[in-house]
């Protein structure tokens, strides 16, 4: 299915309805096994902290969540890049650690600031949040409405899913790239934890390897 980057302002509501992730005392999803994990590190997605431990548990923020967006799907090279100046964001300094990726999911629009153009980089951010953002980069699924409801539905939690959310999260639920918790809720209003985003992150990287070609046998006339 043809993939449409969504032209609504989808990151925009996100941002215009911040959810404080921090907040949320929902019970955390099971990280079954590290294979994973391992694999977005090979990738070189998300690293170990400098004592060497990944640290399943703790939460994405979003200045984390910018810079591996913008490793996983190599945004410094779409177009838009190019052809926007940098933008002035009071709450990070091109002294920060994160200002590059900063400046580059701004310019394409895959994450956009707050009121008065502050990104507030140490912010965590909702599953849910994550998840819409993750889509905006890997790009939006135009689903009808119906289609959505019928994606999401199966999910008990479904209908706490944000409106603005709706429509990218069943793009990563029809992809497969989404962990549930073992009564398969999506939990999007949970914090979204570093274990989440790989999951998500080795998933996507499934999708990309390139799929076996077809042996040649011989006497079979190739078309």
């Amino acid at each position: 299915m043809k993939k449409l980057l969504a032209t609504l302002s989808l990151v925009s509501l996100v941002q215009n309805y911040p959810v404080m992730a921090q907040t949320q005392t929902s019970e955390q999803l099971p990280i079954q096994g590290s294979d994973y994990i391992q694999k977005v590190i090979n990738a070189k997605l998300i690293a170990n902290f400098p004592d060497g431990q990944f640290y399943p548990n703790s939460l994405i923020s979003r200045a984390e969540l910018a810079s591996i967006l913008v490793k996983a799907f190599h945004l410094e090279k779409r177009q838009a890049v190019e052809q926007k100046k940098a933008k002035f964001i009071p709450d990070v300094p091109s002294s920060h650690p994160g200002y590059q990726d900063i400046q580059i999911v701004l310019k394409t629009d895959i994450m956009k600031g707050y009121r008065g153009n502050m990104f507030f980089p140490n912010q965590r951010v909702s599953r849910a949040e994550g998840l819409a953002i993750f889509a905006q980069a890997y790009g939006v699924f135009q689903f009808p409405n119906d289609t959505v409801n019928e994606i999401l539905t199966p999910h008990p939690d479904a209908e706490n899913i944000p409106t603005w959310a709706r429509k990218a999260i069943a793009t990563v639920v029809s992809e497969g790239f989404i962990n549930t918790d073992t009564q398969g809720n999506i939990n999007p209003l949970s914090p979204m934890t570093r274990a989440d985003m790989a999951y998500v992150l080795s998933k996507y990287l499934q999708r990309q390897q390139k799929q076996p070609e077809t042996p040649v046998v011989p006497g079979v006339p190739q078309l």
